[in-house]
């Protein structure tokens, strides 16, 4: 273990190649290195603790196969009909198309101000702490909070995912704005250009595709989340009729049918993705 003046604290090793491999020993790193044994201990601990009295394991674990096994090989339709199945996973998708495009909306017009270099510091700076805040609190806790206000239903879902999506958004997009040339800002700005047309004619050209990009990233999270939030919420949609399913009905058949109806939206979404990334990202690097 040596010191090196002005430098942290470095652990150095050889190697059986005869090479030196030095291990920088920062603060974050032993704060991280702390957490996770602390964790595992506190893991280790709870299993030893834990009362095994009234558990039947291998009763348990077979009991589990089988339900696994209705819920994957034997998935049925028994409580609503293929068409209202279909009306329930369209209803999840329209809320989160809609909290996803009102979101990139505002949040277009925000990350304007909350980029450093295109808006005063102070100003960005206070965007970007409420942000911050916003995104520190989970989806489901807005969805509740605007349930008390709102009411139970897709209000309620729509508003918590539209508040959580403008504040992934914004960070997103004035990321994308600053990573910008700030030569050809600037040499509009020398040109004469207000903020205004500096905007319209180099940051959201320059940006589209980033914009693009990041706005169906997140309209595939609000997919996910709309499901939840079916449930939790009482927004309906293909959610509310797995909570259904699963703690009303007991139909694990049912629940195996509504999961890969799911499963296949999602694998959808994903491919959609990747095809826009390909045709409109590819394109802007070359």
């Amino acid at each position: 273990m040596i010191t090196l003046k002005g430098n942290p604290t470095f652990d150095m090793m050889t190697t059986n190649s005869g090479k030196i491999k030095i291990t920088n020993w920062n603060k974050p790193k032993i704060v991280m290195t702390g957490t996770f044994i602390v964790l595992v201990f506190l893991t280790i601990y709870g299993f030893l603790t834990f009362n095994y009295n009234n558990i039947h394991l291998l009763e348990a674990i077979a009991a589990t196969i089988d339900n696994l096994k209705i819920v994957f090989l034997q998935p049925s339709l028994n409580n609503f009909s293929l068409p209202e199945a279909l009306y329930q996973i369209t209803l999840t998708i329209g809320l989160a198309f809609l909290a996803t495009i009102a979101g990139a909306v505002i949040s277009l017009f925000i990350g304007l101000f909350a980029a450093k270099n295109l808006a005063p510091k102070p100003i960005a700076n206070a965007i970007i702490v409420i942000m911050a805040f916003i995104r520190s609190v989970p989806t489901v806790l807005w969805v509740l909070i605007f349930a008390i206000a709102a009411g139970l239903g897709s209000e309620a879902a729509v508003l918590g995912m539209l508040l959580h999506t403008v504040a992934f958004l914004v960070k997103a997009f004035a990321e994308s704005f600053e990573d910008l040339d700030l030569g050809i800002i600037e040499a509009l700005r020398a040109s004469g250009a207000n903020w205004w047309q500096v905007i319209t004619n180099a940051v959201l050209p320059s940006s589209a595709t980033s914009l693009l990009s990041w706005t169906f990233l997140r309209f595939e999270t609000n997919f996910t989340v709309a499901v939840a939030m079916g449930a939790a919420a009482g927004a309906g949609g293909i959610g509310f009729e797995l909570f259904m399913a699963s703690s009303f009905y007991f139909d694990l058949r049912e629940v195996g049918f509504i999961t890969y109806a799911i499963l296949l939206v999602a694998v959808l979404l994903e491919l959609s993705s990747t095809q826009i990334k390909k045709r409109y990202l590819m394109k802007e690097s070359v």
